[in-house]
C-alpha cells in the first residue's frame, strides 16, 4: 500500500471524521442559532415542492440502506440470500437514488438560476451541492456496471467502515474494489469533512419534535404572489416602525 492510498483510505476517513465531528460542537455551541437550511419553502410553495420531496426522500432512504449494511451486515447478507429479495432491494435503492439525483438537479439548477436564491448562497452551497450530484451518480454509475452492492458493501465495506471506527484501520478489501467505488468512498468522506462548513449542518438540529406539535396557521395579509414574486419588492409595504 503506498502512501497516496494510505492517505486516501486511512488518513481522509479520520480527517474528515474528526473535522466533523470538532467542527460541528464548535458550530452549534457558537453559532447554534444560525444552523438553518435557509429555505424559501414558504415563499415559493408548490414550485420548491417537485425539488425538495424527492431529494430529502431519497437522500433519507439512500442514507438508511447505506446505514442498515453498515449496521447490520449480516441480517443484510441473510435478507439477500434469496433472489427476489434481493433483486426487490437493488431495484428500490436504484429508484430511491434516481429521486435522489432528479430532485437535488433541480435543486442545484434553482440554486443558481433563481435570484432570490442567490442572495443568500455562498461558494460552500455550490461545492457541496456539486460533491453530491458527483456522489449520488457515482453511486447509480456503481450500482448499474458492479452489481448486487449491497451484498459487497455488508461483507467488504462494513468491515473497512468498522475497522476505522476500532482504530484499526484495514483498507485491504478497499484497495482491491474498482476505481469507481474507490471514488465513490473518497468522496463520501469529503462530503463528511465539510458538512460543519456547510448548510447541511442543519441535518445535525433537525427539530424531530416538530412533528409532533399541532400546525401553525399562518394568515398572508399581502398578495402571495406578489410576496414570491423574486422580482417584487421583499415588503409591498413599508414597515410602519421605520
Amino acid at each position: 500500500m503506498s502512501f497516496f492510498e494510505s492517505f486516501l483510505f486511512v488518513g481522509l476517513p479520520y480527517l474528515a471524521l474528526g473535522v466533523f465531528l470538532i467542527g460541528s460542537i464548535w458550530r452549534y455551541r457558537g453559532n447554534g442559532y444560525k444552523v438553518s437550511s435557509l429555505s424559501s419553502q414558504f415563499l415559493e410553495g408548490k414550485k420548491l415542492f417537485w425539488g425538495s420531496v424527492p431529494f430529502h426522500l431519497g437522500m433519507i432512504v439512500v442514507f438508511l440502506g447505506h446505514l442498515l449494511a453498515f449496521l447490520i451486515p449480516s441480517g443484510i447478507l441473510a435478507w439477500n440470500a434469496h433472489p427476489l429479495r434481493l433483486l426487490v432491494l437493488e431495484i428500490t435503492g436504484y429508484a430511491f437514488g434516481l429521486s435522489f439525483l432528479v430532485g437535488l438537479g433541480q435543486l442545484f439548477w434553482r440554486r443558481i438560476t433563481n435570484p432570490r436564491i442567490q442572495v443568500v448562497t455562498n461558494e460552500m452551497d455550490v461545492i457541496i451541492e456539486l460533491l453530491l450530484l458527483v456522489q449520488i451518480i457515482l453511486g447509480l454509475c456503481v450500482a448499474i456496471f458492479y452489481r448486487w452492492g449491497s451484498s459487497w458493501f455488508a461483507s467488504d465495506l462494513a468491515p473497512y467502515l468498522w475497522s476505522i471506527l476500532l482504530f484499526r484501520p484495514d483498507p485491504e478489501a478497499v484497495l482491491a474494489m474498482p476505481l469507481l467505488v474507490q471514488l465513490h468512498i473518497i468522496n463520501a468522506f469529503l462530503i463528511i469533512l465539510l458538512i460543519p462548513f456547510t448548510r447541511l449542518m442543519h441535518l445535525l438540529v433537525a427539530p424531530f419534535h416538530y412533528i409532533g406539535r399541532p400546525y401553525q396557521r399562518v394568515i398572508w395579509n399581502w398578495d402571495r404572489k406578489k410576496v414570491r414574486n423574486p422580482g417584487e419588492r421583499w415588503s409591498p409595504t413599508r414597515p410602519k416602525n421605520n
